[in-house]
């Protein structure tokens, strides 16, 4: 649920960025940083650990117009992807209005891409959130291995609609600010309902 600050006329909305450990979510957010004017944005804050680049957040305000006169703020975070950080990912979650999963391309990661999209599934559900319903984009990062899976293979695993699914390659930007795109519309679209 977005929050409205009605004294400065603002709506906040916090799109989480979550997949498994090593998958781009970091990298995502680090480019969308780097392409946005310095007006526009806040500080980029990164914290990390040996085992993970970023342990709990990056964090950055994206100001992106304005609904109904109010000025629209995007609050985004990663989450750790180790397992062991599971209680980290889920309060990440708490207050999601988007969420974009970065999926690993490597075939030997499609294990590792099911099992932490079901974790966010059940971490969604945990706050009465229905995962079918919320807005979620997935993000097939990786597109530039020589034997990435198909496009189509993890919803296909996981039953799932293919309608809000792109390629990346973060590293080099392809894909990265499509994705934020269409998670900034279904953020809005779901919040005008």
């Amino acid at each position: 649920m977005p929050y409205i600050n009605y004294e400065n006329k603002e709506i906040s909305f916090k799109i989480v960025y979550y997949g498994p450990g090593m998958s781009g979510k970091t990298t995502n957010l680090v480019y969308i940083h780097k392409m946005l004017s310095d007006e526009i944005k806040g500080d980029l804050i990164t914290l990390d650990t040996e085992e993970e680049r970023t342990l709990f957040f990056d964090f950055f305000p994206l100001d992106l117009g304005n609904i109904a006169g109010y000025r629209v703020r995007f609050n985004m975070y990663t989450i750790p992807g180790q397992i062991y950080y599971e209680a980290s990912r889920r309060l990440m979650l708490e207050g999601a209005d988007g969420v974009v999963f970065v999926a690993d391309s490597s075939p030997i990661r499609f294990d590792y891409n099911i099992m932490s999209y079901q974790m966010m599934e059940d971490n969604l559900r945990s706050y009465d959130l229905n995962p079918r319903e919320f807005p979620s984009v997935l993000q097939y990062n990786k597109r530039d291995l020589s034997e990435a899976i198909e496009l189509g293979s993890l919803e296909s695993e996981l039953g799932i609609g293919t309608d809000s699914t792109l390629g990346a390659v973060a590293t080099q930007g392809e894909g990265v600010m499509e994705t934020i795109r269409m998670m900034s519309k279904m953020v809005i679209e779901q919040f005008e309902l």
